[in-house]
């Protein structure tokens, strides 16, 4: 038998394969650190249009809140203004109404009756005076009733005072509460 040495054939061939596998195996290495740094690019492009697009919606986002907070202090200036004029309208409306209440205080206070202070919250009115008898305290109390501009009458309380050795008065604090008359049909309809 012949004998044939095939060794270095093989390892010639083996060679060979190694030496594919490596230049194969570099250039896959190349194309995928080629991929890589694409794909890192493009994904840093990516995050930087996002950032910016996020940094655009916050300064928008900053604007609309400015713009909120004036409207809101718009709103509160406008509320403010709205209570004023309200305020100024009552007192409009109300202005001939405490000439009228004066004016019925004057008109139900009976001779021998004088007040010593009068003071008002809301619609109630506060009256401290002095008379020179009860009856004349009675009568006062009678006409604030009968009144249209006054109502409920309450006496909180009378004291008998002597200033001297003939004078001698009662002192008196109650309180009314003021109304507005009833308006008539034909005063309604004008």
């Amino acid at each position: 038998m012949a004998r044939i040495n095939l060794l270095p054939w093989r390892e010639q061939l083996r060679e060979e394969r190694k030496q594919r596998f490596l230049v194969t195996l570099g250039g896959v290495l190349i194309i995928a650190a080629g991929a890589v740094f694409l794909g890192d690019q493009y994904l840093n492009n990516a995050i930087e249009r996002q950032d910016a697009r996020n940094e655009f919606v916050q300064k928008e986002i900053a604007v609309l809140d400015a713009r909120i907070k004036e409207i809101s202090e718009l709103k509160t200036r406008r509320q403010q203004l709205i209570e004023r004029m309200k305020i100024i309208q009552d007192l409009q409306g109300n202005r001939p109404i405490i000439g009228r209440v004066f004016d019925q205080l004057v008109r139900t206070l009976p001779d021998g009756v004088y007040f010593t202070a009068l003071k008002m919250e809301d619609k109630t009115i506060s009256i401290v005076g002095a008379a020179e008898s009860n009856n004349r305290v009675s009568n006062l109390m009678r006409n604030l009733d009968a009144s249209e501009w006054l109502a409920s009458p309450n006496l909180t309380e009378v004291k008998s005072v002597t200033a001297g050795a003939v004078d001698q008065a009662n002192v008196f604090q109650l309180t009314v509460q003021q109304t507005q008359p009833e308006l008539e049909p034909e005063e309604a309809a004008k």
